[in-house]
């Protein structure tokens, strides 16, 4: 399918594939953002008038798509947040720092993103958790068995990425959750790499909270989701107060509105969240399943024709949607600055995920990541780059001179 017609930046002399930072916009959301600033600009909570109430009706049907594309219970377990970060931060320092406890263990790995490590780190300063990294296979993957022989009886929290953001392994995250649950373990569920690739289903995982971005599944930036279920969200104390999620407040007194808008205070990206629907409207009609297809198709192209440079050195084969390369005597920063004079876009550098070197020979890297709109003629384009083993040379240096 040629996606050029969907997204106008697919109209410009550019092969993107850093999808793995943000991704492209389709025109539909586009003109949805575009609607709101230009017929029913206002606040949301706010008004007793006629586009004020549309907006209102339009988050609330944002929060129902979300609702049923990961097939949560109720929709008032979408609480909107600004990313992945937030998200996470929200029942990081919302939830576990009310429920931990000095010696209270939290498994985590060092394939995790800065987002699902530095929070973590900041509540072992200040409360002195235990934080426990299960060591992964020799490929990067995590196993349950990794898993299994960090947990104690002081374990009381699994927090991982169901895919990670540079290996690109996707857990079994409905085995592992099934497993800590019967241990009296919660599970925390980074899904910004994995949601806008795969179909989730939060009831058949089992798990307790996942958060996610809309800017990595083609809808704006500035939106995030904290899923949880509904009796661990009201235990949550909101890290933020002030307008739209109290019902009252005094000198003695403050009481909070019900989910979700306990946790949203404040004026929300309301032209996000709006244009957020028409994200989850055009990826429902491609079909998560196709799309999973689709990138593999890609993957396993993109693989086989870089195994073809003797140069290239691939540290990931198997994975989602992401390849991580890097040529001997070029730094990851050249490369990838010598493949933006071909206007190919990639990720260069450690990928917020500087722990890593501890356990695998990875360092800075070249990150190439694709999503379903990517082609099999933009991989070629990048191919033809990347064989040019003289010409990287020769740009390499002389970059290098003129520093």
């Amino acid at each position: 399918m040629n996606y050029n017609y969907y997204f106008p930046m697919k109209e410009k002399d550019i092969i993107y594939f850093d999808n793995a930072a943000t991704t492209y916009k389709p025109i539909t959301v586009i003109n949805k953002e575009i609607e709101y600033l230009t017929t029913y600009t206002s606040n949301a909570h706010r008004g007793d008038y006629n586009i004020s109430f549309k907006v209102d009706d339009e988050i609330d049907y944002t929060r129902e798509l979300v609702r049923k594309f990961i097939n949560a219970k109720d929709k008032s377990e979408i609480i909107f947040t600004q990313n992945t970060t937030d998200s996470m931060n929200l029942v990081i320092n919302g939830f576990f720092e009310y429920l931990l406890n000095e010696g209270d263990e939290v498994i985590l790995t060092k394939s995790e993103h800065a987002s699902n490590i530095m929070p973590w780190l900041m509540l072992k300063f200040k409360k002195g958790i235990v934080i426990k990294y299960a060591h992964l296979d020799a490929d990067g993957s995590l196993s349950l068995e990794s898993i299994k022989k960090e947990v104690t009886e002081k374990t009381k929290v699994i927090s991982i990425a169901e895919t990670t953001n540079v290996i690109g392994d996707t857990r079994d995250i409905k085995s592992i959750t099934s497993y800590a649950h019967k241990k009296g373990i919660y599970v925390l569920i980074d899904g910004a790499q994995s949601v806008p690739h795969k179909k989730t289903d939060v009831i058949d995982t089992d798990i307790d909270f996942l958060a996610f971005s809309a800017h990595k599944m083609c809808g704006p930036t500035g939106v995030g989701v904290l899923y949880g279920k509904k009796e661990l969200l009201m235990k949550i104390i909101p890290t933020r107060l002030g307008g739209g999620m109290n019902e009252l407040y005094k000198e003695d007194n403050i009481e909070l509105l019900d989910l979700p808008y306990r946790l949203e205070a404040g004026t929300p990206n309301i032209e996000g969240i709006i244009a957020f629907s028409e994200a989850i409207k055009f990826l429902n009609e491609i079909g998560m399943d196709n799309i999973s297809k689709i990138e593999l198709n890609l993957r396993n192209y993109l693989i086989n024709e870089l195994k073809k440079i003797p140069y290239i050195h691939i540290y990931n084969e198997k994975g989602a949607s992401t390849v991580l390369i890097n040529i001997d005597g070029i730094t990851s920063g050249d490369l990838g600055l010598y493949l933006n004079t071909y206007n190919i876009c990639v990720r260069s550098g450690k990928h917020c995920v500087k722990m890593l070197s501890d356990e695998m020979d990875i360092l800075d890297t070249v990150r190439i990541s694709l999503y379903f709109y990517n082609t099999y003629e933009e991989i070629d384009v990048l191919i033809k780059a990347l064989s040019d083993l003289e010409g990287i040379k020769s740009y390499a240096e002389g970059k290098n001179k003129n520093i």
